[in-house]
């Protein structure tokens, strides 16, 4: 069977074109139009998405600031609480003492000491004996190997120091020096004629009198170390102290040395780095260097100086960074009237400045620092001597 194809004429096609197309523009048109408003909508809804989530960072910044400040306080009321029980432990340290004699180590009384050593052993240990027994706190190998000028010595090193080394100004222990505590003491030592050792002993320790540039009796005695009757704190150090991780001072870090010695050394860990470490180039205090020290103040070595005991008696004083972490200028500036007058700004920082300064070095800003780093605080670390342990 046939098919039947229709045909159009070309003036039908257009009109029916014409009718196609008048049809179908409403159609688009109104779908175009829900397309635009539905794109408006989103852009209105994702506009105030964006103004919500950009309040939602500043809130979180702001909370975040405000938990900053709110911790910079905390710890800076709790440093000044930590201030306030060292100086009532060292109060109650002190009125312990009571009253004390002293014997007047006059020029008769030299003399005596000088006869009784011509006597023999029995005279010897009476010398010893009038001094108030200071054999806990001599060291007789040390102080041999310290001087060997004393080599081929016919008295005991300790009655050699009793009646002559402590006017040369020998010292009798690493811990114990003789010319700083001279000076601390001019005007009693000069009263009794006494040696530097034998005024500690009998009275000094009683009085708060630090021992060393780095033993620093008030620190130590804030660690509630449990001295024996009568027991000066240098002693308790030496026999228990050290042992126990506690601190001499606050520019050393048993924790930090022992953990550069590694077991190469016996507490305690003090009288090591004063002896041998410091030499090894071993670090004190993640703030201390004692090798960059030694670098950037040359006159320091070239005086013999033991690094860290410089800067605690003079450098500290005199402008002297302690190493690349910590600007000593900067930081006093930075702390203005906060910084008493004659405190080492380094241990100023380390017993709650740092928790006082916005900037206590260029460049670093502490609070940003403490945010991005709470565990600090758990650490019982200041900011910069974080920085100081990673960056080492």
């Amino acid at each position: 069977m046939a098919r039947t194809r229709t045909r159009l004429t070309p003036g039908k096609d257009a009109s029916a074109a014409e009718d196609a197309a008048d049809a179908f523009l409403p159609a688009l048109v109104a779908k175009a139009g829900a397309v635009a408003a539905k794109a408006a909508a989103l852009k209105r809804d994702f506009a105030g998405a964006h103004r919500l989530a950009h309040q939602a960072q500043v809130r979180e910044a702001l909370t975040r600031t405000e938990l900053t400040v709110a911790l910079n306080e905390t710890l800076a009321a709790r440093a000044e609480l930590e201030g306030r029980l060292r100086e009532a432990l060292l109060a109650n340290y002190l009125a312990r003492a009571g009253s004390i004699r002293l014997r007047r180590h006059n020029r008769m009384s030299r003399l005596l000491d000088r006869v009784l050593a011509r006597l023999g052993p029995g005279g010897q240990a009476a010398v010893i004996r009038r001094s108030g027994g200071l054999a806990g706190l001599f060291d007789q190998d040390w102080y041999l190997a310290r001087y060997p000028d004393l080599a081929g010595l016919r008295t005991p090193p300790l009655v050699h120091y009793l009646l002559a080394g402590a006017r040369e100004g020998r010292d009798p222990h690493p811990l114990f020096d003789e010319a700083y505590y001279a000076a601390e003491n001019a005007h009693e030592l000069a009263a009794t004629g006494l040696s530097g050792l034998e005024h500690y002993v009998r009275a000094g320790a009683a009085r708060g009198r630090n021992p060393h540039p780095l033993f620093d009796i008030g620190h130590y005695l804030a660690q509630s170390p449990d001295l024996a009757p009568g027991e000066d704190p240098l002693s308790h150090y030496l026999r228990d102290g050290a042992r126990r991780g506690l601190s001499p001072h606050p520019l050393f870090d048993p924790a930090w040395y022992a953990d550069q010695v590694r077991g190469a050394a016996e507490p305690p860990g003090l009288v090591h780095y004063l002896t041998v470490g410091w030499r090894a180039g071993w670090s004190p205090h993640p703030l201390f260097d004692p090798r960059w020290y030694l670098e950037q103040y040359p006159g320091v070595s070239a005086a013999g100086w033991e690094p860290l005991t410089h800067f605690a008696r003079a450098g500290a004083f005199e402008g002297f960074n302690p190493g690349p972490w910590f600007d000593l200028a900067h930081y006093a500036a930075a702390r203005g009237e906060g910084l008493a007058p004659g405190a080492n700004p380094l241990v100023d920082y380390l017993q709650g400045g740092a928790w006082t300064t916005a900037d206590p070095r260029p460049g670093f800003p502490n609070a940003a620092y403490l945010a991005s780093r709470p565990d600090l605080v758990r650490a019982g670390l200041t900011p910069l001597e974080h920085w100081a342990r990673r960056s080492r």
